[in-house]
């Protein structure tokens, strides 16, 4: 049976706490990075997205060269392990209504499972319907 390990994105880019808000913009003006995940010595600490710099740094009026990821991360509400059935994940993340989640071993941050992605990984694991083939 698939497990998350299997679906996930692995390792993904991290920022260490100590890191500057503004260093996290400049990651985040990417059009493909949406989330910048932070840490710390390893510890997964938690989410930096665009919207949290506008939160916390600008509408806050804070300095973004002077404020480190870990003053303004934010806990994600859900994480998933690495171990848990593709299945269950997937049931999981619509449950939730998320399109990604952080995967967790020991409270590292090891990956992340898109559900796009595990909704492609479970389709080509399905057999074919009967009028397919």
């Amino acid at each position: 049976m698939d497990r998350v390990r299997d679906a996930m994105v692995v390792d993904p880019p991290q920022l260490d706490g100590d890191t500057s808000a503004q260093e996290a913009g400049e990651t985040l003006c990417r059009p493909e990075v949406r989330a910048v995940f932070v840490s710390d010595e390893g510890r997964f600490l938690g989410v930096v997205t665009r919207k949290t710099l506008v939160r916390e740094i600008v509408a806050a009026g804070r300095d973004p060269r002077a404020t480190v990821l870990r003053e303004i991360v934010e806990v994600p509400l859900n994480t998933i392990g690495s171990e848990l059935p593709l299945d269950e994940a997937f049931r999981f993340l619509e449950e939730q209504d998320l399109e990604r989640v952080p995967v967790l071993e020991d409270g590292r941050l090891v990956g992340v499972l898109s559900r796009a992605v595990l909704q492609r990984r479970l389709a080509e694991d399905e057999p074919p319907a009967d009028d397919e083939l």
